[in-house]
C-alpha cells in the first residue's frame, strides 16, 4: 500500500488532534473567545489531516484524480494561517469580536487561492503538473504567491506570541520555550523537505500538529493565554493597591499601572526582566528584609500568604506586601507581588498617637470635673462637722476661763471640762482624717491614665478610695453600691492603686447611667479570688449594651452615650489593665437584663 507510513502518522495525528480539542471544550473555565478561536485552529487541523487520509486511500482504492481531494483539502489549508492569526490577536490585544472583524481582509487571499485552485484546468496557475510525488509536481506562478502568504502569516503569528511570551514571563521560561519550538519545528521540517530529503506534503501537516500540541501545552498547561477581560485589564489598572507577577525563576512577568507609576518604573521595560535587576529595595525600605527572600521562596512551595510591611524613601506611602504563589492544577506558575496602601492608616494612626495625651487629659479632666460635686459635698460635712467642734471648744474655754475664780468649782469639775474638749478634739482629729483620705484620693484621680508608678496596695485602700470618690455619685442617683469582699481586705495588688481607682469607677459610673435615671436601683461590686486571679465584678440590672456596640467595646472610641460620652473610658480603661496590671477586663451584657464588667488581676502580677 503506498504512503502506508505517511497514513498511520495522519491517523495519530488526528486522534491526538480530536484528544487535544474534546480537552479544551472539557477543561475551558469560560468559553472565552480565545478558546473559541483555538479550537477552530484545530478543527482545521482535522480537516486538513483528515482530507489527505482519505487522499491516500483514494489513491490506494480508485482511479480518482486525487487533485479533486485538494479542492477540499486546500479550504481548511488556505484559511488556518488566517484562524492562527486570530488567535494570536485574541491573546496579545485582547480585542473584541466587533473589533477583530478589520482583520476580515486577510481571508482575501486564501479566497482568491481557492478560486485558482478551483480553475486551474483552465490556466495552470496553481499547478502546471500535479502529482502526489514532489519529484514529479511543477508549481504554477500563483503557487509560490500562496506558499510566501501562508508560511509568512505563520511565522508572523508564531513570532507575535513568542514577543508577548518573552515581554510577560522571560526569554528562558517554559512558555517561551514551547512557542519557540512550535515555531520552528515546522519551518525547519518545511526546508529541510523542499532542499534536502524532498518530503511528501503529508509531512507538512503533521509538523504543524506538533506546533499545536506545544501551544496547547503552554495554554492548559501553565495557563499562559488565559487572558482577562477589557473591564478587569482597566479595574486592576484603575485600583489603588499595586501588584507585580513573577514566574517560577523571578522574571517579572506583568504589573499593573499603578505599581509602575508609583516606583517610576515604564512596564514595557520592567516585563521580562528578572526582579533582583529592577531594584525596588532602591525605591522602598523593608521592614522584614532578611524574611523578604524567603517568603518569595516559600509562596512557590504552599498556598500560605506571606506579609510583610514597607514603605517608600520619602515615607510618602506605606504598604502591606502580601507574597502569595499563583496556583494552577496543583503547580505553582508564579509569585504575586500584593502591595496594599495603608499610607492613610498610618498617618492616621500617627496623628491619633500624637493626640493620645491631649485626649487623655481631656478625659480625666471631665472625669474630675464631675467628682467636683461629690467632693465639695464629702468636704462640706466634715468641715461644718469641725465648724460645730470649734463653736463647741469654744463653749468650754469661756467656761473654763469663768471657773478658775469661781470657789464652788471643784477639781472634778475641772476635769470634766477638760473631759469634753478632749472629746471634741477627737471628733476634730476624725474629721481631720476623712478630709485628708478625701484630698489623697482626689490627688490620686490627679495623675493621667497612663501613670505608670508601681506600689503595693491592699484591697482595703482601693475600696476605701472607691467609696469616697463615688459617694456622692452614687447617693445624687439614689442608686446603692453592695459592696462583698470575699478575700481577706489585707490582700495586696501590685500596681498603681490610683489606675485601678480610676477604672473601677468608670465602670460604676457607666452602670450608674445604665439605669437612665432610674432610682433605688443597685450595683453589685463583689471581689473574689479564682486560682491565683483577683476577680473584680460590677454588676448592674440596667439597659444592657447593644449588640453592635459589644463586638467593638474595646478596640475602638465607642460610646453609648451618644454626644455625653467619648469612648475614651473603657477604651482605657481596658488598656490600663493590660498595660499596667497585666490583667484583662472582660463582660457579660443583654439588653434590657443587665452587664457584668469582669477585673481579672493575677496576684503576684509585676
Amino acid at each position: 500500500m503506498k504512503y502506508s507510513g505517511y497514513l498511520i502518522g495522519l491517523c495519530l495525528t488526528v486522534i491526538v488532534e480530536l484528544i487535544i480539542y474534546r480537552y479544551i471544550v472539557h477543561k475551558s473555565i469560560r468559553h472565552s473567545q480565545l478558546v473559541s478561536a483555538f479550537k477552530l485552529l484545530i478543527a482545521c487541523m482535522i480537516l486538513w489531516c483528515t482530507g489527505l487520509i482519505v487522499q491516500i486511500l483514494i489513491i490506494n482504492f480508485t482511479k480518482i484524480n486525487p487533485l479533486y481531494i485538494d479542492y477540499f483539502i486546500y479550504c481548511p489549508v488556505a484559511f488556518t494561517p488566517v484562524v492562527f492569526f486570530y488567535v494570536a490577536c485574541t491573546y496579545v490585544k485582547n480585542n473584541s469580536e466587533k473589533k477583530l472583524k478589520k482583520y476580515i481582509y486577510l481571508s482575501i487571499v486564501p479566497i482568491i487561492t481557492l478560486i485558482v485552485l478551483w480553475t486551474n484546468d483552465v490556466h495552470h496557475l496553481f499547478y502546471k503538473i500535479y502529482s502526489i510525488n514532489p519529484d514529479e509536481t511543477v508549481f504554477g506562478k500563483y503557487f509560490y504567491v500562496h506558499s510566501i502568504y501562508t508560511y509568512g502569516l505563520f511565522f508572523v503569528d508564531l513570532i507575535i506570541l513568542i514577543k508577548n511570551a518573552v515581554k510577560k514571563t522571560g526569554a528562558f521560561s517554559t512558555q517561551s520555550l514551547l512557542l519557540s519550538c512550535a515555531v520552528l519545528i515546522p519551518i525547519i521540517v518545511n526546508i529541510l523537505g523542499m532542499t534536502v530529503f524532498k518530503m511528501n506534503i503529508y509531512v507538512t501537516p503533521i509538523s504543524f500538529t506538533f506546533s499545536i500540541i506545544l501551544i496547547a501545552i503552554a495554554i492548559f498547561k501553565y495557563n499562559f493565554l488565559e487572558i482577562a477581560p477589557i473591564a478587569l485589564n482597566r479595574i486592576v489598572n484603575q485600583m489603588s493597591d499595586l501588584y507585580i507577577v513573577l514566574n517560577n525563576n523571578y522574571i517579572v512577568s506583568d504589573c499593573n499601572e499603578p505599581f509602575a507609576n508609583c516606583f517610576g518604573y515604564k512596564k514595557e521595560k520592567i516585563i521580562g526582566k528578572n526582579f533582583n535587576d529592577i531594584h525596588l529595595d532602591d525605591k522602598i525600605d523593608l521592614v522584614e528584609k532578611k524574611n523578604f527572600g524567603n517568603f518569595l521562596s516559600l509562596a512557590q512551595k504552599n498556598e500560605k500568604t506571606y506579609t510583610v510591611n514597607a514603605c517608600t524613601k520619602d515615607k510618602s506611602k506605606y504598604f502591606t506586601i502580601e507574597i502569595s504563589g499563583i496556583i494552577s492544577d496543583e503547580t505553582c506558575v508564579g509569585v504575586m507581588l500584593l502591595f496594599s496602601d495603608i499610607t492613610q492608616h498610618v498617618l492616621d494612626l500617627q496623628e491619633i498617637q500624637k493626640n493620645q495625651s491631649m485626649l487623655i487629659e481631656r478625659e480625666r479632666l471631665a472625669t474630675l470635673g464631675q467628682m467636683v460635686g461629690g467632693i465639695a459635698h464629702n468636704l462640706k460635712t466634715p468641715i461644718m462637722s469641725i465648724s460645730g467642734a470649734m463653736e463647741g471648744l469654744n463653749d468650754l474655754i469661756t467656761e473654763y476661763d469663768e471657773s478658775i475664780d469661781d470657789p464652788d468649782v471643784t477639781k472634778e469639775d475641772h476635769h470634766a471640762i477638760a473631759n469634753d474638749m478632749r472629746e471634741w478634739v477627737k471628733k476634730v482629729d476624725s474629721y481631720d482624717a476623712y478630709m485628708n483620705d478625701i484630698i489623697t484620693a482626689v490627688k490620686g484621680q490627679a495623675v493621667s491614665f497612663n501613670n505608670s508608678t508601681v506600689e503595693r496596695f491592699p484591697i482595703d485602700d482601693l475600696l476605701k478610695d472607691v467609696n469616697i470618690l463615688m459617694k456622692h455619685e452614687l447617693k445624687s442617683s439614689l442608686v446603692s453600691l453592695n459592696v462583698e469582699c470575699n478575700i481577706p481586705i489585707t490582700t495586696e495588688l501590685v500596681g498603681n492603686v490610683n489606675a485601678l481607682v480610676q477604672v473601677i469607677n468608670n465602670l460604676i459610673s457607666n452602670a450608674i447611667q445604665s439605669y437612665n435615671g432610674q432610682q433605688n436601683k443597685s450595683i453589685d461590686l463583689t471581689i473574689s479570688q479564682k486560682d491565683n486571679n483577683i476577680v473584680i465584678d460590677v454588676a448592674d440590672h440596667g439597659c444592657g449594651i447593644p449588640e453592635d456596640i459589644q463586638k467593638q467595646l474595646f478596640s475602638k472610641m465607642v460610646t453609648t452615650k451618644g454626644h455625653n460620652g467619648s469612648g475614651l473610658g473603657l477604651f482605657m480603661s481596658y488598656s490600663t489593665i493590660k498595660g499596667n496590671f497585666n490583667g484583662n477586663l472582660s463582660f457579660k451584657s443583654k439588653v434590657n437584663v443587665g452587664t457584668t464588667f469582669t477585673i481579672t488581676l493575677p496576684i503576684n502580677n509585676k
